[in-house]
């Protein structure tokens, strides 16, 4: 891990210094970015015009999209892990075919 930078990030308005590292520094930009860009859109859509409220919304939005995405990877490895499964099984009976044809192998 390298050395910490001294950065300082406007989120709705508000700056917030910050001490990350090098690798983190775009990262970092880009989700308070992100978190600007969905606080405008909300701003836009709802009479909402209290920044802690919007803040809110937005890190509801983010939450709830992490959460998604968090279980559509267990269902990509519930899935994987069933795929696999019946490829071992099958692999089984194929062997168990096969050395009941040819014994030799």
């Amino acid at each position: 891990m390298g050395e910490f930078l001294s950065v300082k990030v406007s989120i709705a308005n508000r700056t917030y210094p910050l001490r990350i590292t090098a690798e983190e520094q775009e990262r970092v930009l880009k989700a308070a970015e992100l978190i600007n860009k969905r606080i405008r859109d909300f701003e836009e859509a709802y009479a909402v015009k209290d920044k802690q409220d919007l803040l809110a919304m937005a890190a509801l939005h983010y939450a709830n999209e992490a959460m998604g995405q968090d279980k559509s990877a267990k269902q990509s490895e519930s899935f994987d892990k069933e795929v696999t499964d019946q490829l071992d099984y099958l692999t089984l009976l194929v062997d168990e075919y096969l050395s009941k044809e040819n014994p030799s192998l």
